[in-house]
């Protein structure tokens, strides 16, 4: 069996991540604007990936759709972010990651998933309960046409967040498949049906479950370059069903799709097993040469806190021994570092995290507070660790059409 260094491990998955050096992660050097190129280098991502978490918190001046696309894509347009799903574009919105914008060749995919919902304990409850409003709503939206969630008309429901009933049935339909998302614009969903929305055959083709599970972790692969049994199905949220995971992964091993790989990951102690994990064969020299790599550490970068790179705190801790932490829903005076903190990379290192909030009127982001990791000495004006900070601040304040302002 293989056995991987944790800088190999960190630096393949940057590489794969389109997050190192552009000729090791495949993705174009830049997509400046909104148009052709740039719609094609959001694609190029979340092909990658196979999936792009949408989120609505939009303090920092972009959400965190967005973020991830910018951090990659060198003069993307913000805006493009946000308008990416419209008619016609190799685009579909479903629960994949989390509520995900997805490539439409997987829409064959998550049948296994449309059926699961049928019989969930919120929504597959509600629709069952809520016969008649269903057969209404797909009877207005065949009639009348595409409908925002806006539109939906019904009374308060009392127990789903107080939130209109018939959003609820119209977003449980969506995940049955028995509607679909034509578009977003302004984080507004508009409902349509299936067939004017999914073209063929994705829509008359559906996956097994036991061919989805090798798609759906082979993708996982090419988004993380080596990952634990763990995370794989983390990517995907497949729950409960670990020993159809390691089936298909056993059967991809056989085919020669993917090799196991042990990786000597931080914190491990003396004595301690290196962690087992996957990795497919070609990866395996690149991930050496990563290894023997000189990044530069004074290109700094902002990410989501949802990056693809960042949602597995476990394995942020891992590879960065980083502790990445969300502390939305934590009072203020509970937090340690913000609301919405942008990690900084450089390099391969995590090296300090922002907590912005965008003044738009005033015409500036404003800087609520910025941590270091690691030795101070890095810190120091010239350091490497401070001018990545400014660099990363710098380049993504420019690219939301912000002045960056300091805390005080």
């Amino acid at each position: 069996m293989e056995t991987l260094s944790c800088r190999a491990v960190r630096r393949l998955a940057l590489a794969s991540a389109g997050l190192f050096k552009p000729e090791w992660s495949g993705f174009p050097k830049a997509a400046s604007g909104n148009g052709v190129r740039a719609r094609k280098g959001a694609h190029a991502v979340i092909e990658r990936f196979g999936y792009l978490q949408l989120d609505t918190i939009s303090i920092a001046g972009a959400r965190s759709h967005g973020l991830v696309l910018l951090s990659r894509l060198a003069g993307f347009e913000p805006r493009l972010a946000e308008d990416l799903l419209q008619p016609g574009e190799p685009l579909f919105e479903y629960w994949g990651h989390e509520a995900s914008w997805m490539p439409i060749e997987l829409y064959p995919a998550f049948d296994f998933r449309r059926r699961a919902f049928l019989t969930e304990k919120h929504y597959g409850k509600l629709l069952n309960e809520q016969p008649k409003m269903a057969r209404e709503i797909v009877a207005r939206v065949r009639g009348e046409g595409p409908l925002r969630s806006v539109d939906l008309e019904g009374g308060g429901s009392g127990g789903f967040w107080d939130y209109k009933v018939s959003k609820f049935v119209a977003v449980g339909l969506w995940l049955v498949g028995k509607l679909a998302i034509r578009q977003r614009s302004g984080f507004q969903r508009t409902f349509d049906l299936p067939e004017r929305v999914i073209p063929q055959p994705y829509l008359g083709e559906a996956l097994s479950f036991h061919d989805s599970l090798r798609l759906l972790l082979g993708l996982a692969l090419d988004g993380h370059g080596w990952a634990s049994e763990g995370t794989l199905a983390a990517t995907w949220r497949l729950a409960n069903c670990r020993a159809e995971v390691r089936a298909a992964l056993a059967e991809m091993e056989e085919a020669g799709e993917v090799v196991r790989a042990e990786a000597v990951l931080a914190g491990s102690g003396q004595g301690e097993r290196p962690a087992a994990g996957w990795i497919k064969p070609r990866d395996l020299e690149l991930a050496a040469r990563l290894e023997r790599a000189r990044p530069r550490r004074d290109r700094g970068v902002l990410l989501s806190p949802f990056d693809p790179v960042l949602w597995d705190r476990k394995r942020v801790a891992q590879l960065f021994g980083f502790d990445q932490i969300l502390e939305i829903y934590k009072p203020v005076a509970q937090r340690l570092y913000g609301y919405y903190c942008l990690p900084v990379l450089a390099g391969d290192r995590l090296v300090a995290r922002y907590d912005l909030r965008a003044e738009t009127k005033a015409g500036r982001l404003k800087v609520l507070s910025l941590r270091f990791e690691g030795e101070e000495a890095d810190r120091a004006p010239g350091g490497d660790e401070a001018e990545a900070t400014r660099t990363a601040l710098g380049r993504y304040a420019a690219a939301i059409g912000l002045l960056p302002h300091p805390p005080g």
